[in-house]
């Protein structure tokens, strides 16, 4: 099992059932990976709301960046793609902000945090990409 100890159940409900995510860490870069993700969720029909200060208000993938997560409400996931060490903070806008989902990506680990989030009823996945999920389980047919 994966280092979240989220079963494949879990990972689907999110995928398919949220529908307004925040990027907080977003690039206008395309070959950074936070450009992608973003760029597939948009393309899955997602409402997504990239969320980097130094972009506010430029456009991306078709949404306004916001410059904090606050502004970037209301959302449902939190899909974190910042260092370990600062995952937490983030962790904790999220459960004040009322989210349902943090999702920390590839290399991001913060166990403390993750806890937390389950201590406020979130599901926290860590350590993964939600476009290599939705590949691995197969979801592209059923967005």
């Amino acid at each position: 099992m994966a280092i979240d100890g989220l079963s494949d159940e879990t990972i689907r409900e999110v995928l398919l059932n949220t529908r307004r995510i925040a990027v907080v860490g977003a690039s206008a870069n395309p070959a950074r990976p936070s450009n992608e993700v973003t760029r597939f969720l948009v393309g899955r029909g997602f409402e997504v709301t990239p969320v980097n200060p130094g972009l506010a208000g430029q456009v991306l993938h078709g949404s306004t960046v916001a410059a904090s997560l606050e502004a970037a409400g209301p959302l449902e996931m939190v899909d974190i793609f910042r260092r370990s060490e600062e995952a937490g903070a983030v962790v904790d806008e999220a459960i004040r902000l009322g989210a349902r989902c943090v999702w920390m990506q590839l290399g991001v680990v913060d166990q403390a945090a993750a806890e937390r989030a389950r201590a406020a009823g979130l599901v926290a996945v860590m350590d993964r990409c939600p476009v290599i999920e939705w590949a691995r389980l197969r979801l592209s047919t059923a967005a």
